[in-house]
């Protein structure tokens, strides 16, 4: 089999590569770090079944207002109910408070999504945060699955971030988050509580 490559090509490829040659040797070697783009959009995606119909689910969770359910909130306090634009701010064990705004909500489809308007990255190491919950039947029918989707930012903005506020350190975050939550609701749900 034969390959041909055309003149242009080669021609390109070499004066690419000449160009890299000349930059290099006029500004010196350039570390991988000057290349990179700061940080990159992170999703948790977390889900547990639940002995329970989705109309019963829904009940314990679809609440806007209510995050009673999830353990480290000791106090839920909000504005507008379940409407579009409705607010929230939670208050965590400790003191720290998160701010949080709705901005889909279906009823029918048993799902909203909000998102963090303001915390302090020290309690929760992200940015740009924002995520949805969804109840739909189990797939054996005889239950429910609850479903809690998240994307966001690291808590750094830029490159090089502390070891406390890198992407790692917010998806652990977010998955400890979501984990916990998804058992607590579980076991109210389930224990009749």
């Amino acid at each position: 089999m034969r390959v041909t490559i055309g003149r242009r090509t080669v021609l390109a490829a070499v004066l690419i590569a000449a160009g890299a040659v000349a930059l290099t040797a006029a500004f010196g070697p350039v570390s991988t770090s000057a290349w990179a783009h700061g940080p990159t959009r992170q999703k948790v995606r977390e889900s547990i079944e639940i002995n329970a119909a989705p109309a019963k689910v829904w009940a314990a969770m679809g609440n806007f207002q209510d995050m009673s359910w999830l353990p480290p909130v000791t106090k839920t306090e909000g504005e507008k109910g379940n409407e579009i634009g409705a607010t929230r701010k939670l208050t965590l064990t400790g003191g720290a408070t998160v701010d949080e705004e709705l901005y889909k909500f279906d009823a029918a489809a048993m799902s909203y999504s909000y998102r963090i308007t303001n915390v302090d990255v020290k309690v929760l190491p992200v940015t740009n945060y924002s995520s949805t919950l969804t109840v739909t039947p189990s797939a054996d029918g005889k239950g429910s699955t609850l479903e809690w989707a998240g994307a966001f930012y690291r808590g750094f903005p830029n490159n090089e971030p502390p070891p406390e506020l890198s992407d790692e350190a917010a998806v652990k975050a977010v998955k400890g988050l979501y984990q916990a939550g998804l058992e607590a609701l579980k076991k109210k749900i389930e224990s009749g509580s």
